[in-house]
């Protein structure tokens, strides 16, 4: 009876895995890229934190649920704009302890500060890495910020209706006493580099 219902299980998944796909859509092929606006797919995007702990070691934590919109023009690379809201309920680290303080107004005060965002002043392409500049908006305070980012793929999707995404990383360091985020400084670091990693899907 085993045997009987295994085959019949495999029967019908094989139409299911002949259509599966044997390589990813996506592939870093900037020729791929079409000009338009595209909006940010929350759910393939991330921004990575890292502060030194005390002393003793790094400790990495994460903020998602990023939404925003992205224009370019492959033939006028330098005149591309990003806009990226960012909700600070959406942080998380491995202890829930924590993750409840942060959100608290001894840092990012969620509750008054329900968003950052970064908006983008000027791009400056040089192949398939770029200089982005900006205004970063935390907590209530505004300070420019350059994004070191790099394009990392590009393809149509594999669910319907199969947009083109896009997809860039992007790394730089802020200062979050700038942003008024100065509890445990000295103890903590107050330098933050961050690790972004955007997915944009064609409207």
């Amino acid at each position: 009876m085993r045997l009987v219902l295994a085959a019949t299980l495999l029967a019908l998944a094989a139409p299911v895995l002949a259509q599966a796909p044997t390589s990813p859509p996506g592939a870093p092929d900037a020729k791929r890229v079409t000009a338009g606006t595209y909006t940010v797919d929350s759910g393939h995007t991330q921004i990575l934190f890292t502060v030194n702990h005390l002393g003793f070691n790094s400790y990495w934590g994460i903020f998602g649920g990023a939404t925003g919109t992205l224009v370019l023009d492959p033939a006028k690379p330098n005149a591309a704009s990003v806009e990226i809201t960012v909700p600070m309920d959406g942080i998380a680290t491995t202890s829930d302890k924590l993750t409840g303080h942060l959100k608290t107004p001894d840092f990012f005060d969620a509750a008054k500060f329900p968003t950052a965002t970064f908006k983008s002043t000027r791009v400056t392409v040089s192949g398939t890495t770029a200089k982005i500049a900006g205004n970063l908006t935390l907590k209530g305070v505004t300070r420019p910020v350059v994004l070191d980012a790099k394009f990392t793929g590009a393809g149509n999707g594999m669910m319907p209706p199969k947009a083109l995404n896009v997809g860039f990383e992007a790394t730089t360091s802020i200062k979050r006493s700038d942003f008024g985020v100065s509890y445990g400084v000295g103890l903590v670091s107050d330098v933050v580099p961050l690790k972004i990693t955007v997915a944009f899907e064609k409207k």
